[in-house]
């Protein structure tokens, strides 16, 4: 079986190794590099970013955990920047070498599908070579999305790519848009330094989240003196003679700022691929329409990732590459969206899985709920971080758990333990009844299992 991915991002490569491994003949196409957007401009440089900001926060508070450090705090941007490239080259450099292991052939060129047979390799000098094939997986990610009237230039306009070059940490930036992006570099920024404002059409920031997640973020922002601004939208933007930016907003403030970060989601590579010319159809926002088998409406071609305009995250897309390589060789592999645990890496992090207590308003679905605090762990105050908390959704009627939200130190590790529980039909009394270790962060889940039925034991109560 010959088969074709056009990508190597984190849909593409896993869907090579998976088909390599079954025996396929696989050859994939790039026009950057592999490991696409997480691994070059997302995921793993914001996360080694976040490694140095939160270990130059560390010892700035040494004293706290009873360590004299003596002379200026500081930190060295340079060196940052080379190990957070560092990194990203290691793990380049480990992807490629599994291909080489697999056998799999890595063209670096962009792609043109010809037919449902032939993918047209367009090489960087020009020259063109075809593929022959007997199944194509596009997996060609998507981009940062822009504003009409704001063009990026990479110095004072920038996008989530040109912000993890780190040139320069700028005195002041305006972050437009509150989501994950947005809200990770709010903390990466203000933590080096600069003075940041973040500006939100919504009311509230990260709103694909529990309505508690985003107050504890908000709080936090506070905290650290992030300047939010709900409710209000991008309007028009001028420089001064000086070289600054001054950003007018739709209730007629007007912001000046030395650099501007665009966070306003990301557009579909779907174009000029050849999608026409097969006959493959796509949705409004280009996305490409893909069955839970993650094949197109043209049979032996599939698509995964975020070009089929799902959930953009970088496991979802490795989890539908795993499907379509197996199904491109025959399979009968469904995709399952409907428990994918999420992680975004704020101060403190946040870790979801499953329903939010506004979706369940929504749906008009009976729930009960439980919360704990971190401040109620022993480990949190061993470790000096006692921002945030646990929250449990269970369906009122079963029992079962329907959501797990966590904010707080290791909350991106800790949610997986939800996920689980709600593909297995875990019930809140059977969390709450699993032994946890003490003294564990993940204590907190146990708690707040309990407190879905009003047993948890480390909550104070009023006398009766």
């Amino acid at each position: 079986m010959r088969l074709t991915i056009i990508g190597a991002g984190p849909g593409g490569y896993v869907a090579a190794l998976r088909a390599a491994h079954l025996g396929a003949q696989v050859t994939v196409l790039e026009r950057d590099e592999v490991g696409g957007t997480c691994l070059n401009w997302g995921c793993i440089p914001t996360k080694t970013l976040i490694a140095s900001v939160e270990a130059f926060e560390r010892v700035k508070h040494a004293g706290d955990f009873g360590i004299d450090i003596s002379g200026t705090v500081t930190y060295n941007l340079e060196k940052i920047r080379d190990r957070k490239n560092k990194v990203v080259a290691t793990q380049v450099k480990g992807i490629k070498a599994l291909f080489k292991s697999a056998g799999v052939d890595l063209i670096p060129s962009r792609a043109e599908l010809l037919s449902k047979d032939v993918v047209r390799a367009v090489l960087p000098d020009g020259t063109t070579r075809d593929i022959m094939s007997d199944r194509v997986i596009i997996a060609t990610g998507s981009r940062p999305a822009g504003l009409p009237d704001l063009n990026a230039d990479g110095d004072v306009v920038m996008t989530s790519d040109d912000a993890l070059k780190l040139a320069k940490v700028p005195r002041s930036i305006l972050i437009i848009g509150a989501g994950v992006i947005g809200c990770e570099f709010a903390f990466i920024y203000r933590s080096l330094g600069a003075d940041v404002t973040v500006v939100e059409t919504a009311s509230r920031p990260l709103t694909t989240e529990d309505e508690d997640i985003s107050a504890i973020i908000e709080r936090e922002m506070k905290k650290t003196k992030i300047k939010l601004l709900t409710g209000v939208s991008f309007q028009s933007m001028t420089k001064t003679a000086e070289g600054v930016a001054k950003v007018r907003l739709s209730d007629d403030r007007e912001i000046p700022t030395d650099t501007i970060l665009l966070s306003i989601g990301r557009k579909l590579n779907s174009g000029n691929l050849g999608l026409d010319l097969l006959g493959i159809a796509t949705g409004k926002r280009g996305e490409i329409v893909v069955n839970d088998r993650m094949e197109t409406t043209v049979k032996g071609i599939f698509a995964i990732g975020d070009v089929t305009g799902g959930t953009m995250l970088a496991h979802v897309a490795s989890h539908q590459g795993l499907a379509a390589a197996e199904n491109a060789l025959g399979g009968h592999t469904i995709m399952d969206p409907s428990i994918i645990p999420a992680g975004i890496f704020t101060s403190p992090e946040i870790g979801s899985v499953g329903l939010r207590e506004h979706q369940a308003r929504e749906r008009k679905v009976g729930i009960k709920v439980g919360r704990f605090p971190y401040r109620g762990l022993g480990k949190a105050h061993a470790m000096g971080e006692i921002a945030g908390f646990v929250k449990i959704i269970a369906e009122a009627g079963t029992d079962k758990v329907l959501g797990v939200h966590i904010c707080g130190s290791h909350a991106t590790d800790l949610v997986h333990e939800g996920a689980l529980a709600i593909r297995t039909g875990t019930t809140a009394s059977e969390l709450g009844h699993m032994i946890h270790a003490h003294p564990t962060l993940a204590e907190g889940i146990m708690e707040a299992a309990n407190d879905v039925h009003g047993e948890a034991i480390h909550v104070q109560r009023e006398s009766r």
